[in-house]
């Protein structure tokens, strides 16, 4: 049998498993899990999350495994929905659910996946609290070194290889005395005191970082009316936290919008591929007019608002800020999520906001092809505009920053691009300079989200000696053949990295941090499924129909 290893149990992991257990031919599968709770996928795990947190996508976004999010959870029994904190009543497939919620449905899909499989006749071995240390690439086959959870290590030798490895979090959060550079694990800053606490970032991370913070210290409760209000313990009074970004913007509320997205009308799947037939030369600026012209079709009313018919890659992002960027930051976010509320129980939708997040898949597969100048034009004026648009962050958590405000227990901070962060060891927190002002936090965490990682970031040390792993090729210049080195691994259209020596080429990185400087949209959980799919159908492919396999007509996974 095809010899298959999974590295990782996460999301990307159980979606390639799905799509391997598709094969009728029978294979041998290992999934290795360095945590000893197969499935549930560091993001979502109880470990790492504090339970107030809430995940931004909900269950009709999720693509289905062996059942719908919805469908799990209206089986679970009245003590299991209690124990998650959710009325039966309020299941419903646009609503948003904890974290680790996710992680137990994601866990319960993985082990029904495990019985499927086994009953199609196939061989999974999961090895939970087992740490793939090393990879070492052969010529016709891939040996991974592996250490158990009892200290022994082992190496073992397999076909294809599929690196799962999921986001990438540092071992130790509190480097220094108050300096967390990860909101994560929630109880790590969960130990903040009462004092000032500065979070860097005002994304969903960063709300999750305020939201874990302020749990420690007090508790969010409804009024009769239904507002959510937050009460500080009596010895918390000195809690102060801010929230700082460049912008000092917060994110707007999930909006309503159709699913599965309506199709496009101009910039379409096939206007991108004739752009991109037509070379890298000018390629952003194709883009942009095809996003353009398709932004001012749904929605003229907007394009008019903000001069969209002289806009550029360049002030296009200053153009969609702008009406919030003049608004105070609360005020701003009080109104949005009134508007969201509303739409979303009248079912309208907003359509700018529908264009752009459905245009960014299209022009995700288009930003690999951009040469050197224009993608980093694209990464430092348009990216940003995508991921604010999809980004958007679930109802009730809004409703939590506009608490903690009111409550005097959280401001926001706009830093500009000239600003200085400086922690000294003598005294433990940061102290943050702009300008001619200074702020001092006695507490400080680091809520920017996962950074990109580069081949020399490899986590297994002879893929690094090797040295067949190669970062992104980006095109350089007009001349054919012209390409420069510039982040990230270099992989080929089934996530395979491009290996040009006699290595074994069976090696799939779908782990995020190394995907996100050709394909900066790459994350979450429809991410996920996108890619386990895809090298589970390369696996296949490769491997071949070698033997009949009698159980595979068991298998009825949609």
């Amino acid at each position: 049998m095809t010899r298959i290893a999974i590295i990782g149990s996460g999301p990307t992991g159980i979606y390639a498993l799905k799509g391997l257990i598709r094969s009728k031919a029978p294979l041998a599968i290992t999934v290795y899990e360095e945590s000893p709770d197969a499935g549930k996928g560091t993001p979502y795990h109880p470990a790492v999350n504090d339970r107030a947190m809430l995940a931004n996508i909900a269950s009709i976004e999720i693509p289905i495994i062996v059942e719908t999010l919805v469908g799990w959870l209206s089986a679970r029994s009245f003590d299991e929905l209690q124990a998650m904190g959710i009325e039966h009543g309020a299941i419903g497939d646009r609503e948003f659910y904890p974290r680790v919620v996710l992680g137990d449905y994601l866990a319960a899909q993985f082990w029904s996946l495990v019985a499927l499989g086994m009953a199609a006749g196939h061989s999974i071995d999961v090895c939970a609290s087992h740490k793939v240390t090393d990879i070492r690439l052969g010529e016709d086959d891939i040996t991974l070194a592996v250490q158990s959870g009892d200290g022994s290590s082992s190496d073992v030798v397999f076909d294809h290889v599929v690196m799962a490895t999921g986001h990438d979090w540092p071992a130790n959060t509190e480097t220094s005395p108050g300096y967390f550079v990860s909101p994560w694990p929630a109880s790590a800053i969960r130990q903040i005191g009462p004092v000032s606490v500065a979070v860097l970032g005002t994304s969903l991370s960063g709300i999750d970082a305020v939201v874990s913070i302020a749990g420690a210290h007090g508790i969010f409760l409804r009024d009769e009316e239904g507002m959510l209000g937050y009460q500080a313990a009596k010895s918390s009074d000195g809690l102060k936290m801010t929230m700082m970004s460049r912008k000092g913007l917060l994110p707007e509320a999930d909006f309503y919008c159709p699913i599965p997205y309506e199709p496009l009308t101009l910039c379409t799947q096939d206007a991108m591929a004739r752009a991109i037939a037509e070379g890298p030369a000018g390629l952003l600026d194709k883009i942009f007019e095809l996003f353009r012209i398709e932004l001012a079709a749904a929605d003229p009313d907007y394009a008019g608002h903000i001069g969209l018919a002289f806009a550029t890659v360049e002030d296009f992002s200053g153009r969609y800020f702008r009406d919030r960027e003049e608004a105070p930051p609360f005020a701003w976010a009080a109104r949005n999520l009134a508007e969201a509320k509303l739409n979303k129980a009248g079912r309208m939708t907003v359509q700018w906001r529908y264009a752009i997040l459905r245009m960014h898949e299209v022009i995700a597969a288009a930003i690999p092809h951009l040469n050197t100048e224009d993608l980093d034009r694209f990464h430092r004026h348009f990216k940003t505009v995508f991921v604010d648009d999809y980004a958007t962050v679930p109802h009730e958590s809004i409703e939590r920053l506009l608490a903690l405000h009111r409550a005097k227990r959280l401001k926001v901070l706009g830093l500009g691009e000239d600003y200085g962060i400086e922690k000294n060891d003598a005294e433990p927190g940061v102290t943050v300079k702009l300008g001619d002002r200074t702020f001092r936090f006695a507490a400080f965490v680091d809520a920017t989200g996962q950074h990109p990682l580069s081949a020399s970031d490899l986590p297994f040390p002879s893929l690094r000696q090797q040295k067949v792993v190669k970062e992104a090729k980006t095109r350089a210049g007009e001349l054919e053949g012209s390409f420069k080195r510039t982040g990230g691994v270099d992989v080929d259209d089934d996530f395979r990295p491009i290996i040009t020596t006699n290595a074994c080429r069976n090696l799939y990185c779908v782990s995020v941090p190394f995907l996100l400087h050709k394909l900066p949209f790459v994350q979450g959980i429809t991410s996920a499924h996108q890619l386990g799919i895809k090298v589970a159908k390369a696996i296949l492919e490769a491997a071949g129909p070698k033997e009949p396999n009698a159980g595979a007509e068991l298998l009825s996974l949609r």
